[in-house]
């Protein structure tokens, strides 16, 4: 695919010196989800995470890393952040509250450093692969590399 350009997500991994591995796809098919973005990697769907914004009744944006495969549950992340309610932050206010698109959305580099929640279910894997900034590139890193980055928390927030 040529030259990876530097995302924001990038530069700050490397501003801490956090090792990562880079993979590239072809996002042309438009299939960008996560069980997509597994198979055309070459990486299990369980190791693939998607990053999602939400905003709690407070009106505080909070940010949940969970497996592609899963769906957020949103008492638990409500729990979680210590609100009565959470819901996902409509898609055409994502670039304007992230600095990211819809699909390209990474858990490093937003435009502010929200609170962030990583799935339990991360805590026992040796790696992860999260969203590199920009549809096309995946970051794979350390679960706790991760949590230590965005100086995130461990929690449930998967429905079962």
């Amino acid at each position: 695919m040529g030259k990876i350009t530097k995302t924001n997500a990038i530069r700050i991994l490397d501003s801490k010196k956090i090792k990562y591995c880079i993979h590239s796809y072809d996002s042309g098919d438009g299939l960008n989800d996560g069980i997509s973005v597994a198979s055309k990697i070459g990486k299990k769907t369980e190791s693939v995470y998607k990053t999602l914004v939400t905003q709690g009744q407070s009106s505080e944006k909070y940010v949940f890393v969970i497996s592609a495969a899963a769906e957020l549950d949103l008492k638990k992340a409500a729990s979680a952040a210590g609100e009565k309610k959470i819901e996902m932050i409509p898609v055409k206010n994502i670039l304007a509250s992230t600095g990211y698109v819809k699909g390209g959305c990474s858990p490093f580099g937003m435009k502010k450093l929200f609170r962030t929640f990583l799935d339990s279910s991360a805590e026992q894997l040796d790696s992860i692969v999260v969203s590199g900034g920009k549809i096309g590139i995946q970051i794979e890193i350390s679960p706790h590399d991760l949590i230590k980055t965005v100086d995130g928390e461990w929690s449930d927030l998967v429905k079962t």
